[in-house]
């Protein structure tokens, strides 16, 4: 009978672990996995701006030294992340194979212009940016023509404003979220042994060396949810880098090192927090208001 209810409560203190070290998990998981995206949304923003491309369209009649060094200035240039000069015989090649048909035989000649697409820096593409070098390049003799996807620059602008500010603000609730939830996990386990609490207080116990043993067993717990939440985040990201691998999402180490530090700290923080707070509030209740 003895042994029946020894392995009944060891059962049930194993269950409690658990779940306190799931819950943990869980939400130190959802926690990293948005401080991740929060450190990284510069990067993903900066990666799809420098997609944006200004074409600067040749005439018929520029020089061949006239074409280099515009190539080699705007390579130089600060702006310029890559120049690529691109005949109008290899535009024309690109255009036929993406509609499926030779335009040029159908024709009879290639109205394409010989051009330089640039990339831009991430930095410079902004509205104002673009259109002050687009401005100067056209001022050229022998630029026929500057063109660039100007509705697509300003909503791009805008809207990573906008990603930015809301993924800061989720983050921020989702950390208020991420506190709450541990710390209701952690004072339920607390509650299940809360006349034991209070049966070492009555004989003579001292509150620290009460609160010792839960608070060391929750940090503990708290280390291991930590641990399964980076391992989590960890595959995660290769997941996201098979997929998206032009994004280099494993290129800045230092973040990567930054943040499971974070989770890592948090989750012994939130521990440590909660089971103090929760143990000081069982040891100043009265024996009559356990049972509520």
């Amino acid at each position: 009978m003895g042994k029946s209810f020894e392995q009944y409560q060891k059962r049930k203190l194993v269950s409690s672990y658990f779940s306190v070290v799931l819950s943990i998990a869980l939400v130190l998981f959802l926690l990293g996995s948005l401080g991740l995206l929060l450190l990284n949304t510069k990067k993903m923003a900066d990666h799809f701006k420098e997609q944006i491309t200004i074409s600067v369209f040749l005439k018929e009649n520029a020089k061949e030294i006239e074409i280099s060094q515009l190539k080699q200035n705007l390579t130089m240039a600060e702006y310029t992340k890559t120049a690529t000069y691109i005949s109008k015989e290899k535009a024309a090649e690109k255009y036929s194979e993406e509609i499926g048909e030779d335009f040029v035989d159908f024709l009879g000649y290639n109205p394409l212009k010989n051009s330089i697409d640039v990339n831009l820096n991430a930095d410079f593409v902004l509205p104002e940016k673009i259109k002050e070098i687009a401005t100067d390049l056209a001022a050229k003799d022998y630029v026929q023509e500057v063109s660039y996807d100007k509705p697509l620059v300003g909503l791009l602008a805008e809207n990573v404003k906008k990603i930015g500010f809301w993924i800061l603000v989720a983050s921020g609730i989702f950390t208020f979220i991420a506190v709450l939830l541990i710390n209701s996990s952690i004072r339920l386990s607390i509650y299940s042994k809360r006349f034991i609490i209070k049966t070492m207080q009555m004989v003579g116990a001292t509150k620290m060396f009460i609160r010792k043993p839960f608070i060391w067993t929750n940090i503990k717990l708290g280390m291991i949810g930590a641990l399964i939440a980076i391992i989590a985040i960890i595959g995660v990201l290769f997941y996201v880098n098979s997929l998206f691998p032009s994004l280099e999402i494993f290129k800045d180490a230092s973040i990567f090192i930054f943040l499971f530090l974070a989770v890592f700290g948090l989750g012994i923080l939130i521990s440590l927090l909660s089971t103090f707070f929760a143990t000081q509030r069982f040891l100043n209740l009265r024996s009559d208001e356990l049972y509520y």
